[in-house]
């Protein structure tokens, strides 16, 4: 019964620790670095229970051990006193030989008294070692499952860094991933490419622009041609000889009557 009260305690109180800090789980490693806490805090409370049982058995025992003496010394007390009754009994003394008769069963008395008392107490001394024995065994393996649970504690938090260390390297390759149109790379160079189309354009406007002003400056430079040569004309000098193209607005017709 004591076995099962205090390791049964102890079995709950673990039990909803852990299940606390599986609730509670954030940080595997501190998850982990509680529980073996927990558990060893546990340990200590099961090893004062069992040091406690442990004392009441000695206890039990030296009341034991003292009932057997104390029986022992009765006894050779009544001996000693049934001797010398028969040593006045034989001296022809009735009285003292009485006297010493009746001491030899007040001591045969106490020595039965003390025979009980330590029988009495054999069954509870067996049954407690019996649980102290069991409880010491227990205390072994919850010691075995506290090396245990800081053994598989290493190898959980290896196996968690070992697994974020992998989702990190995932992370870095899919950000770089050029072929993921998600990536910060592909959106850089997204955004290099219209940065590329839009100077195109403009020097294809200003392109066109230029063209035109050029033109411009042809065609005034033509105008500016007939005008001085027409000038000429009136004042009576001959036009210098060049080719001269027509604006297509004109009626060639209207040569013919000059």
């Amino acid at each position: 019964m004591a076995k099962q009260s205090i390791f049964g305690r102890i079995a709950q109180l673990a039990k909803a620790n852990i299940n606390a800090l599986l609730d509670q789980a954030e940080d595997p490693q501190k998850m982990l670095d509680q529980m073996v806490r927990d558990y060893k805090a546990n340990i200590t409370e099961a090893q004062g229970a069992v040091a406690q049982t442990i004392g009441n058995l000695r206890m039990l025992e030296d009341d034991y051990n003292e009932d057997i003496k104390a029986s022992q010394d009765w006894g050779s007390k009544a001996l000693a006193a049934s001797r010398k009754a028969d040593e006045f009994r034989a001296a022809g003394d009735a009285a003292d030989a009485q006297k010493f008769d009746n001491l030899a069963k007040v001591a045969l008395q106490r020595q039965i008294t003390a025979e009980n008392e330590a029988r009495a107490a054999e069954p509870s001394i067996a049954a407690q070692n019996d649980i102290v024995a069991k409880l010491k065994t227990g205390l072994t393996q919850m010691e075995g499952k506290l090396n245990e649970l800081a053994n598989k504690r290493n190898e959980l938090i290896a196996r968690s860094k070992t697994a974020a260390a992998q989702t990190q390297v995932h992370d870095a390759l899919k950000s770089i991933d050029i072929m993921d149109p998600t990536s910060e790379v592909s959106r850089f160079e997204e955004k290099i490419r219209r940065e590329e189309a839009k100077v195109r354009g403009q020097n294809e406007l200003a392109a066109s622009s230029l063209d035109a002003q050029f033109n411009s400056l042809e065609d005034l430079g033509e105008q500016t041609e007939v005008e001085a040569r027409l000038a000429a004309l009136k004042s009576g000098g001959a036009p210098a000889p060049a080719a001269i193209t027509a604006p297509a607005s004109v009626d060639e017709a209207d040569f013919d009557k000059l």
